[in-house]
């Protein structure tokens, strides 16, 4: 007997979209190895202060931004197969980098290259040029972290693209959701395996370990990824839903539609400066609460890396509820009978109210430290739901052939606020733990004068604590100044967005 033809669209799209899950999944996990790992490990090896931190991650967002400008027309020019597979052997690469940070500090300081990471701290314990040990550690990191980010630059246009490429307008939003949430589940396996890897075999494993993920997910992109037209895992009924907007209907092939979008071009429409300055006020949110919340539950409530391990892992669990994220826009279009960017714009609105909660962190901190955490993750909820909406935007009102291009310009503009709002923290929060701290009530600086121009030791504070001195450290009021800044960042891009944008229009 011949066998039964299938008359069910196969569903293989889902299967895509497991692929970009687990790739997004391991961009955020090697990006969390440093903000899991600095406070404890890698600061009193090369004394490291919140401005060094800073600076480092104030540097990545800027090479993450440059790189998201010619990673869409990169991807856009490879296209998504070979795009993809650069980006993430690229970043793979950056993130086993890190390891061997010491060991470079080491030969650099001390003419002893060849030596394993033990024997790389002990040579520079001996060092007694603390500034040294500083600038040069300092230097390699950012070094490394140019590596990453010129990989990790990458994911989002090719995924973007790759969304694009098997799903029809009206369900980018929940497949994007869905790859995104791999943000969250990065970021929520961190705390429970970064620092417990880093305590019982080093820091630099834990770089090693986490970066050597992204080679095993370029063999599945090789085996598992083709064109849905081509491929033998989907059918004609499933290529048909994929195919159903009007932009992917079989046509003759045009030269104006083939032509590939200048970046010139892609600035001068307003939805481009949409997309950009809603990410230029949200990404960096995001990658405040990303890389500065393990120092938050340190510096204010003392807690060390494995200790906030939990906090963190409930925290992204609620991060998980941004799923919702992809399917409130197909309700409006579904059930109220809106088009996608107004069903979009709408959703968006309700997201950009939660981040509001935030006001509320520093203040009820004061009664526990479980406050801030649940505040935190409903803000990364929002902020995750967001951004699958925004991504989506693109497709919506630009053909394929522009989407990584537009994704990388949004990115670029992402990471400039991300840039702003790292440095800025960096100093801030060191500033205000040397300004705004008191010590039995008197304010540092008057209590001990010398340490205007001198840079405090490591341990002094903790022994002032030893002492019995009562200490109020005055880095809370710095975040509680930053954690207002996010609150009200979506609510003005949002307003900002639909000002230029205020109904949808395609771009042919």
């Amino acid at each position: 007997m011949s066998p039964t033809p299938n008359h069910k669209p196969t569903n293989f799209r889902w299967t895509i979209v497991g692929l970009l899950f687990f790739a997004t999944t391991v961009n955020y996990l090697d990006r969390q190895v440093l903000s899991l790992t600095w406070k404890d490990f890698i600061s009193p090896e090369f004394h490291w202060t919140n401005n060094d931190y800073g600076n480092i991650t104030a540097l990545f967002s800027i090479f993450y931004a440059i790189s998201m400008l010619f990673a869409g027309k990169f991807v856009d020019w490879m296209d998504t197969k070979k795009g993809f597979l650069w980006a993430i052997g690229i970043w793979s690469l950056g993130a086993v980098l890190h390891a061997f940070c010491g060991i470079v500090t080491s030969g650099i300081l001390t003419g002893n290259w060849f030596v394993g990471f033990e024997l790389a701290k002990e040579n520079i314990a001996k060092v007694q040029d603390i500034s040294k040990i500083i600038n040069v550690s300092v230097t390699l990191f950012v070094f490394a972290r140019l590596v990453l980010a010129i990989g990790e630059a990458g994911n989002f246009p090719a995924a973007i693209k790759t969304t694009a490429e098997y799903f029809p307008k009206k369900d980018r939003a929940l497949a994007t959701s869905i790859f995104n949430a791999g943000a969250t589940v990065g970021a929520l396996v961190a705390p429970l395996s970064i620092p417990f890897i880093a305590k019982a075999m080093g820091w630099e494993m834990a770089f090693i370990i986490i970066g050597a993920l992204g080679f095993v997910w370029m063999g599945l992109w090789v085996f598992y990824y083709k064109k849905p037209q081509l491929h033998p895992k989907v059918n004609q009924l499933e290529l048909d839903y994929i195919h159903q907007d009007a932009e992917d209907c079989p046509r003759e092939t045009s030269p104006d539609l083939a032509k590939k979008f200048t970046l010139k071009e892609c600035f001068g429409y307003k939805q481009t400066l949409a997309f950009a300055f809603g990410k230029f006020m949200t990404d960096g949110v995001w990658w405040f609460y990303l890389f500065w919340t393990p120092a938050y539950l340190s510096s204010v409530y003392k807690m060390d890396s494995t200790q906030s391990a939990l906090p963190l892992f409930v925290l992204y669990i609620i991060t998980l509820l941004s799923i919702i994220g992809g399917w409130l826009p197909s309700f409006f279009v579904d059930k109220k009978g809106m088009n996608p960017y107004s069903g979009r714009m709408r959703a968006m609105l309700i997201f950009a109210f939660f981040p509001l909660l935030a006001l509320l962190a520093q203040p009820g901190g004061k009664i526990s430290y479980w406050i801030p955490v649940i505040i935190i993750g409903i803000a990364g909820a929002a902020h995750q739901a967001w951004s699958a909406n925004i991504f989506s935007t693109v497709g919506d009102m630009f053909p394929k052939r522009a989407i990584a291009t537009i994704t990388g310009i949004g990115g670029l503009a992402g990471g400039i606020g991300s840039t702003l709002i790292n440095k800025s923290s960096g100093v801030l929060f060191d500033y205000a733990h040397k300004n705004w701290t008191t010590v039995d009530g008197i304010p540092l600086l008057e209590k001990f004068p010398k340490y205007t121009t001198e840079r405090i030791p490591d341990d002094f504070f903790k022994q002032l604590e030893t002492s019995g001195a009562l200490i109020s450290d005055g880095i809370e009021k710095g975040y509680l100044i930053v954690f207002s800044v996010c609150a009200v960042a979506y609510l003005i891009a949002w307003f900002v967005m639909k000002a230029l944008v205020p109904n949808y229009k395609i771009i042919k």
